[in-house]
């Protein structure tokens, strides 16, 4: 799975360029979450799944024309079985950042192994902190195992760890300034984000639960001055800080402050379509090419140089409750 470097670079029409890729390794997922799947999900055969040396060799391919940061999705990542081996590879690839989008339940048992393999960072998605409301919310999450997730990420030594939060009106927006007193408590960060309407979810309709950045900031600021800060992750987060923590806080907000104008970020899901943006259906299907070139990566490689005609200026997210893509968040990866 060796690619050679070079000055190669992902520049799309836009003068945009992609430095981040964001991988997702499988559909599965050991919760259920109301905003990310139907209750009863139909998940991928296994032949249509890619394994796990063609998603190394995706990465690998990126690296060499110029991505510096590679974030691990799913679903879940770690319920995929050997996973481990795709984190040493990837660990190994000379990234500015290597990053994790997890729900915590695995993490007591993972999160030293990550560490030591050189991933740098996690997210952890944590939308509750009360046992019931977060048992809703996920259909069958228990809290307990999150919380003892986040400890086993802070006693790794991570050089960063992240909660994210999607807020829903009339569901969990009250707890808003509890989970900034937790992060602020252990020392690490949040991003709180709007809801995406991807995939037709039958638990809510989305024009009722849309809660805006705007309306969660000023929660915030009720307790918590907030300065926004110039420092960029490489990602959609917008960060502020407080004046007596070191925690930042973020807002990714795709409906009311609209972040395409610096999109530098494309998408794999675990089928091998190539997503050249989260809220349109703009997509270059890898598989086939990976497949009938399993020693060249040449073809893979032009592929990718190629697709990046295809991405759009923007996407078009309404609050309305209408579905723009039909796919569910854990089919595009985190």
């Amino acid at each position: 799975m060796t690619e050679l470097l070079n000055t190669a670079a992902l520049v799309d029409r836009f003068g945009r360029r992609v430095r981040y890729v964001r991988l997702s390794v499988t559909d599965r997922c050991d919760f259920r979450c109301v905003y990310c799947m139907s209750e009863k999900m139909t998940f991928l055969p296994r032949e249509q799944v890619l394994t796990l040396e063609e998603i190394g060799r995706i990465a690998s391919v990126f690296t060499s024309l110029g991505v510096e940061k590679i974030r691990l999705t799913g679903g879940e990542p770690l319920v995929r079985r050997d996973l481990m081996e795709l984190v040493d590879y990837i660990g190994t690839l000379g990234l500015k950042d290597f990053t994790m989008t997890t729900n915590g339940s695995q993490l007591p048992r993972f999160a030293a192994d990550l560490k030591a393999a050189g991933l740098h960072r996690l997210n952890i998605s944590l939308d509750s902190l009360n046992p019931e409301k977060f048992r809703r919310i996920t259909r069958n999450g228990e809290l307990h195992k999150v919380l003892a997730g986040i400890d086993a990420a802070q006693a790794a030594g991570f050089s960063a760890i992240k909660i994210n939060a999607v807020v829903m009106r009339g569901r969990n927006d009250d707890e808003v300034l509890a989970l900034v007193d937790m992060v602020r408590q252990r020392g690490i960060d949040i991003s709180f984000i709007e809801e995406m309407p991807l995939g037709d979810v039958s638990d809510h309709g989305r024009d009722e639960t849309f809660c805006s950045s705007d309306e969660v900031k000023a929660m915030i600021e009720q307790r918590y001055p907030l300065t926004p800060l110039t420092h960029n992750t490489g990602g959609p987060s917008k960060y502020f800080s407080m004046p007596d923590s070191r925690s930042r806080i973020g807002f990714i907000s795709p409906h009311s402050h609209n972040f395409c104008g610096d999109c530098n970020r494309v998408r794999v899901t675990v089928e091998g379509q190539l997503l050249l943006c989260l809220g349109n259906e703009h997509s270059v299907d890898l598989k086939p090419i990976l497949r009938a070139h399993p020693q060249d990566n040449g073809p893979l490689r032009q592929a990718i140089i190629d697709a990046m005609e295809l991405k759009p200026e923007s996407h078009h997210f309404t609050t309305d409750g209408e579905v723009q893509v039909v796919r569910f968040m854990n089919m595009t990866g985190g």
